[in-house]
């Protein structure tokens, strides 16, 4: 039916304005599946440059976490490795107290024991994490513990020896924050480690020892159990401190996500109840705009 040209304004008025409630309906209707405000960042306006920033912080803050984790896991393999040397040198100093009397077969136990430890040392020096080298420093890819030449001849119990190493000086540190850095771990030159090497290899390449090489040993022994145990904790201490700071970043992590999820997220019930007041709106407003374009001066006569 055509409209009337005395009822053209009115009921254009109504047809835009039932499809300006129309448009919030679709609008209202997608946010009501995906539980977002917008579908894209132009959506949010003014707020649009904090949302992002939020979900670029997010990022950043599990980039700090793994590595965290991946760090922790390093010292956890080094506190490992370390656990193991005191075991050593703790075994070690038992055979050499023991050897004090004077027993051959005392000092040939002590002797064999200790050529077994060197190379167990070898193994425990070489620890690897996810294919590198956790005691090398920066020389994650190169062993840092070589025998080769070092385990020929008995040394010296008082000249310390870190011929065996080859790795470099640099301690491993990760970034745990935008304005911290964690250095970790120590290098198998450490000073714990070089004194085990260099007891384990004079008494493994000694072929007798003299009461005056037993009591030696056995202080070196203790000093070497003393550094080892220094060691351990520092270890434990870097291990503190980087899974202190990772649990600062998945708080501030999960703060960030609710933030930004308070941001660009909807009430769905409040959506859903609006969109049903949408809906009589516009079937009244069709209703209505149905009346007006139906109505003639023949059917208001009859």
């Amino acid at each position: 039916m055509m409209m009337r040209v005395a009822t053209f304004a009115q009921s254009d008025q109504m047809i835009s304005s039932a499809l300006r409630v129309q448009a919030a309906m679709a609008n209202e209707q997608v946010q009501e599946s995906s539980g977002l405000q917008s579908e894209d960042f132009g959506g949010y306006g003014s707020g649009a440059g904090r949302v992002i920033n939020l979900q670029v912080s997010v990022t950043r803050a599990q980039s700090y976490i793994d590595a965290s984790t991946l760090a922790d896991n390093k010292v956890q393999a080094m506190y490992s490795a370390v656990g193991s040397v005191t075991d050593i040198i703790t075994q070690l100093r038992t055979q050499l107290s023991a050897a004090t009397v004077g027993s051959s077969t005392a000092t040939a136990s002590v002797i064999n024991y200790s050529q077994q430890a060197l190379s167990q040392m070898q193994g425990l020096l070489n620890t690897q994490y996810d294919g590198e080298y956790v005691f090398s420093g920066a020389r994650t890819d190169t062993a840092p513990a070589d025998l080769s030449s070092f385990a020929t001849g008995t040394g010296s119990l008082t000249t310390a020896d870190t011929s065996y190493y080859e790795g470099d000086s640099e301690i491993a540190s990760v970034r745990v924050s935008d304005s911290q850095s964690v250095s970790y771990g120590v290098t198998a030159d450490n000073p714990a480690f070089e004194q085990v090497m260099r007891l384990l290899k004079f008494v493994g390449n000694s072929t007798t020892l003299s009461s005056s090489d037993i009591t030696q040993a056995l202080d070196l022994a203790n000093s070497a159990l003393d550094a080892t145990s220094t060691v351990q904790a520092k270890l434990s201490t870097d291990a503190a401190q980087i899974e202190t700071a990772s649990s600062n970043q998945s708080d501030y992590q999960s703060f960030a996500k609710t933030l930004s999820t308070d941001l660009t997220s909807v009430d769905v019930a409040a959506v859903t109840a609006q969109l049903s007041t949408y809906q009589a709106q516009l079937t009244a407003s069709y209703s209505a705009i149905s009346k007006i374009q139906s109505l003639n001066l023949a059917s208001y006569l009859r």
